[in-house]
């Protein structure tokens, strides 16, 4: 159905006001699509600074047992639990 036939049947207010929405849904699904790609690639840099923090708990945890064992001191048990069962988020 061209545009003209749909003027005829409908009126030129009508069909331009389809028109309108129209391009007004195309605008709107390509800005959305910018978004929702923007949104994803910051996901995935969460994601990946997620995994860091988490290795460096790690990594600092380890580093904190192996200078209380050096220096003849006690461990912080309480931290030590509070890590133990978390995965090493590390690729390795």
């Amino acid at each position: 159905m061209d545009f003209l036939s749909l003027v005829t049947d409908v009126g030129f207010p009508i069909a331009s006001a389809l028109a309108g929405g129209f391009f007004v849904f195309l605008t709107l699904k390509f800005i959305l699509a910018g978004v929702l790609d923007n949104i994803k690639t910051q996901r995935m840099f969460a994601i990946s600074l997620d995994n860091r923090v988490k290795t460096m708990n790690n990594e600092l945890i380890r580093i904190d047992i192996l200078m209380s064992q050096a220096f003849d001191i006690r461990p912080d048990l309480d931290r030590i639990a509070r890590a133990d069962g978390q995965k090493d988020s590390r690729k390795d």
